[in-house]
């Protein structure tokens, strides 16, 4: 099947962003599925462009795309040349941008706007959480090694250090940048704590969901997952055995092939948005 890919589409935000989009020419108007990255992610990130054309070779409309302030750059969508921004960054923002991903690719006119689903990774997926739960054109929820708070935050007196200093750094293992985190990400998340507790939002939600996490996930524990399950009505949680946090993917991801653990995901998910 010949997919055409429109990369690095610059959309609108709480600043301009980057989106791409995947898929194949059909007579039929085709379901959106978006894709929604994690903390310290990015829409170019590993094995993420092979995950979209196997969905999008099945008959779907994926997108992915770079939060505002996730530290990359219009010019730099798969490095974090903008560290600036990334301090700037915080979830008011993140949701400001999911938005305006739904918005602009619902009206495309391939699309289906009556069937929309998010796949969130990671910080990804509670973002997607607490999306579904106020956005009714979503009608369908993935969620893959997805956190079940948003409250994760330095305690005690780290977090007095982080008040008054202002800012703290977290070293990227993988490019050894000191990436920096400022106070206002968790005065923005203190003063909208109701619309950002991933609990109340799931237990709103009644559309279909899939939970899948990795059995082996380094980063984020699999009661996350098990949580979300009992939290969400309609949902259903998939456990791949000895996968990790990015289901075997890593950045650069230099193969033609998707990693084991990863293609059985998205098999996973193919299956559910079919059904």
């Amino acid at each position: 099947m010949n997919l055409i890919k429109q990369k690095n589409i610059i959309l609108k935000g709480s600043k301009d962003f980057l989106a791409d989009a995947i898929f194949s020419k059909s007579e039929e108007k085709l379901p959106l599925v978006i894709f929604v990255h994690g903390y310290k992610g990015y829409k170019d990130w590993g094995a993420w462009e092979l995950m979209g054309e196997k969905i999008a070779a099945q008959g779907f409309y994926f997108v992915k795309f770079n939060f505002s302030h996730n530290g990359t750059s219009l010019e730099h969508p798969d490095e974090f040349a903008d560290l600036e921004a990334f301090g700037q960054n915080n979830y008011s923002k993140e949701m400001y941008d999911l938005e305006t991903v739904i918005n602009h690719f619902k009206n495309k006119p391939e699309v289906n706007a009556a069937k929309i689903t998010l796949i969130g990774h990671s910080r990804g997926g509670g973002i997607s959480i607490i999306k579904a739960s106020e956005n009714k054109s979503i009608t369908k929820l993935v969620t893959l090694a997805s956190v079940c708070s948003l409250s994760r935050f330095p305690e005690g007196k780290a977090l007095e250090s982080w008040e008054n200093d202002g800012f703290y750094f977290v070293e990227n293992a993988r490019t050894r940048q000191q990436m920096p985190h400022y106070f206002q990400f968790f005065e923005d998340y203190k003063n909208n704590e109701e619309r950002f507790d991933v609990e109340k939002a799931s237990k709103k939600i009644d559309i279909p969901a899939l939970i899948i996490h990795g059995s082996a996930d380094e980063s984020v524990r699999m009661d996350h997952s098990e949580k979300l399950q009992q939290w969400i009505g309609n949902s259903e949680l998939k456990i791949i055995e000895n996968a990790n946090h990015t289901f075997g993917a890593k950045e650069p991801w230099n193969s033609v092939s998707l990693p084991k653990e990863l293609n059985s995901a998205i098999e996973y998910c193919i299956d559910f948005l079919k059904t």
